[in-house]
């Protein structure tokens, strides 16, 4: 596998070479039944912070954005990684130029989004009666992203080099993986931001 040197990252067999539909559904099929359980958990946070989203209508719309964000995120860049898994340039090291430049993508777009997220919330929120100002919200928004976006590329990396050495395909495994337990770990950062400077 070229620049797979790392010994944790030696497999359990032919990871890459099985593509069959069976192999797929038995490894998919247990991580979305577990994720799911996760989401409800999600849930359950949004609804103890009810009173605070219902009374600040710029924190409510940051809510599904920021989660939905963080799962996109997390999205691309497990697949760009398990694209180098694929090609044999992938190494868990933060020397490997391909690690990093994708890990700066990520909070380089973090840092876009969340900042015209950050304005549009307070838009949105002055125009049905808020009143958080745009400062609050941009540092909210911001905080949670960054925090959000460095998140994801840990729990990326870590899927995709622990899948692999598992022996499970990264292909299957590492989306559903991250982006729910982004959606869950979202919730909170997010409610974390907002308790520090609401």
């Amino acid at each position: 596998m070229g620049r797979l040197s790392d010994a944790f990252l030696a497999p359990k067999g032919d990871v890459l070479g099985d593509w069959g539909t069976w192999l797929i559904v038995r490894t998919t099929v247990p991580i979305l039944l577990a994720t799911s359980i996760l989401q409800m958990a999600s849930g359950g946070v949004l609804e103890a912070f009810e009173d605070a989203l219902l009374t600040e209508p710029a924190l409510l719309v940051l809510v599904p954005v920021m989660i939905g964000t963080a799962g996109n995120l997390g999205s691309i860049l497990c697949s760009r990684l398990a694209t180098q898994l694929h090609l044999g340039g992938f190494a868990v090291s933060v020397r490997d130029p391909t690690l990093r430049s994708n890990g700066l993508a990520v909070i380089g777009l973090s840092l876009v989004i969340f900042s015209l997220l950050g304005v549009g919330s307070w838009g949105i929120g002055t125009l049905l009666g808020g009143s958080l100002g745009l400062v609050t919200l941009m540092v909210i928004s911001l905080l949670s992203g960054v925090l959000l976006a460095l998140w994801v590329i840990v729990l990326g990396v870590l899927t995709v080099a622990v899948s692999y050495r598992l022996g499970y395909n990264p292909d299957d495994t590492t989306i559903p993986i991250v982006t729910n337990v982004c959606d869950v770990t979202g919730v909170f950062i997010l409610f974390g931001a907002i308790l520090l400077f609401v």
